[in-house]
């Protein structure tokens, strides 16, 4: 059964949404240092999962724990970007603006770090040392 028009536009805005999304994954990636940063983290606390064969639930709290982070990056990005765009000279509530995005982050990848070493530390350990 083929599409018809409206269902056709309706495919194409679905597909066009993922692109700019891509495109917004692709700019944080391009344009901020700790994106790295948490892209290098990511790969290896998914390598590490892998090898210490995490149970389901596991696995679930670290892809949680993980997209929290991204998500704090990119909305933190984001207010960058607005608050540069409608305030490009200095002033203290875009500073506040930026430094409170900034601290999302950074409890979130504290968060990370922690959540990492209760399900990931045991299980290291005991592959290391035990």
């Amino acid at each position: 059964m083929a599409l018809n028009t409206k269902g056709r536009e309706e495919l194409q805005r679905r597909a066009l949404s993922f692109r700019y999304a891509f495109e917004g994954w692709w700019y944080v990636l391009r344009t901020q240092r700790n994106a790295w940063i948490h892209a290098a983290v990511s790969v290896v606390v998914f390598a590490l999962a892998f090898w210490l064969k995490l149970s389901r639930l596991e696995w679930a709290i670290i892809l949680v724990t993980t997209m929290a982070v991204w998500m704090a990056e990119f909305a933190n990005t984001a207010l960058e970007a607005v608050v540069d765009m409608v305030m490009p000279e200095y002033h203290p509530l875009a500073k506040v603006a930026k430094d409170v995005a900034a601290a999302a982050v950074l409890v979130g990848a504290i968060g990370a770090v922690l959540i990492g070493l209760l399900i990931l530390g045991p299980p290291l350990w005991q592959r290391l040392f035990g």
